[in-house]
């Protein structure tokens, strides 16, 4: 900016004109290069999640810092900022979008992480009963997820709550889109228990407020969905879910008619035991069926 001063005083032009000509150097410094760097760093491929952190946390000092840019503008111009043609800098819009775009990039490395994970889950789909506890690769998981959002303690908190609940819906989701997979052709109710001991762990961990701020259950309630559909095979309570269907008091609310009948066509072909196989629909009344 000094530099661009010293410049502008060899043109001998106004005070206003070199006050003018100061702030478009230094909104194309702060909206092309500065910008440009920021955005050529944040996609990066191999960035990572402490970096994009930082950032965030920089931009917003930077964000913060721009009034003092205008004032020093004005000091060494001797222009108030109050002067009707005052250009004024876009420091603020430059430093937001690069937060923003910070931001996304951490809900997408998140997602993309929890897809690793989820990549080597190796479940035994015909095991005759749960291991006991829950599925290394999910503990695997939430310990990383436990370690990433103790960083995220340095973001503003609607940050890290919103990168909170898109990576808890996001493994809810992939978990049950694992259940549905239509290469998976049969479950066997073991390997249903040992999913719910999984399942179990993601509201242990959702409940144990990892990121502060969230009111009640609501961090829980991303993992509703699977709930309520394992436990009704869980429980086996299909005269409480069809006699409640469509009621808004309904305890299986959240479970979809077309993911119960998937779910259950899965789990009659993983039957083993002819005699259960041959009744299992036989438990529903004909009007039922």
């Amino acid at each position: 900016i000094y530099a661009s001063l010293k410049f502008s005083e060899s043109l001998h032009r106004s005070s206003t004109e070199i006050d003018d000509m100061l702030r478009k150097s230094t909104n194309l410094l702060l909206t092309r290069t500065l910008s440009s760097c920021l955005q050529n760093l944040i996609k990066k491929p191999h960035i990572g999640l402490t970096e994009l952190v930082q950032i965030i946390i920089n931009t917003t000092h930077l964000e913060q810092a721009c009034k003092y840019l205008e004032d020093f503008i004005s000091n060494i111009t001797n222009i108030s900022q109050v002067t009707v043609h005052t250009a004024r800098l876009y420091g603020l819009s430059t430093f937001k979008d690069a937060r923003h775009a910070a931001e996304s990039e951490i809900y997408t490395k998140l997602n993309q992480k929890i897809d690793e994970f989820i990549q080597i889950a190796d479940y035994d789909w015909t095991m005759s009963e749960s291991d006991g506890r829950a599925s290394g690769y999910l503990m695997d998981l939430i310990n990383f997820l436990r370690s990433t959002f103790q960083v995220f303690t340095h973001l503003p908190g609607k940050v890290a709550q919103t990168a909170c609940m898109s990576a808890c819906q996001h493994l809810s989701t992939s978990l049950m889109q694992m259940l549905l997979d239509s290469e998976l052709k049969q479950i066997s109710m073991g390997a249903i228990q040992q999913f719910n001991l999984d399942v179990i762990q993601c509201e242990l961990f959702a409940s144990s407020e990892p990121v502060p701020g969230f009111q009640g259950d609501t961090l829980q309630l991303a993992f509703i969905d699977l709930r309520q559909l394992l436990d009704l095979f869980m429980v086996w309570d299909w005269s409480t879910y069809l006699a409640d269907y469509g009621q808004a008091t309904s305890k299986y609310l959240r479970v979809n008619p077309s993911t119960a009948l998937t779910l259950l066509e899965k789990v009659h072909r993983g039957m083993k035991d002819s005699s259960k196989k041959n009744n299992i629909f036989a438990q529903f009344r004909k009007n039922d069926r």
